[in-house]
């Protein structure tokens, strides 16, 4: 996802999405532990989504405050 798609999200919207993918985040990382993982490009895009989320969060944060 965009970061433009990101910030046309609500807030409330951003976070379950951010949680969502944190924990697919760490499915991914115990299937990489058991050798079962067969992209490891799926671990830096699933990383960015969450950077571009919490970056987005930040920004609106700032923004309301």
């Amino acid at each position: 996802m965009k970061a433009k798609e990101w910030r046309e999200k609500s807030l409330d919207e951003i976070r379950q999405k951010n949680k969502e993918l944190e924990e697919e985040l760490f499915n991914l990382r115990m299937r990489s532990a058991a050798g079962q993982l067969e992209s490891s490009a799926a671990l830096g895009k699933i990383k960015r989504d969450i950077a571009r989320a919490k970056t987005v969060l930040r920004e609106k944060g700032v923004k309301e405050h």
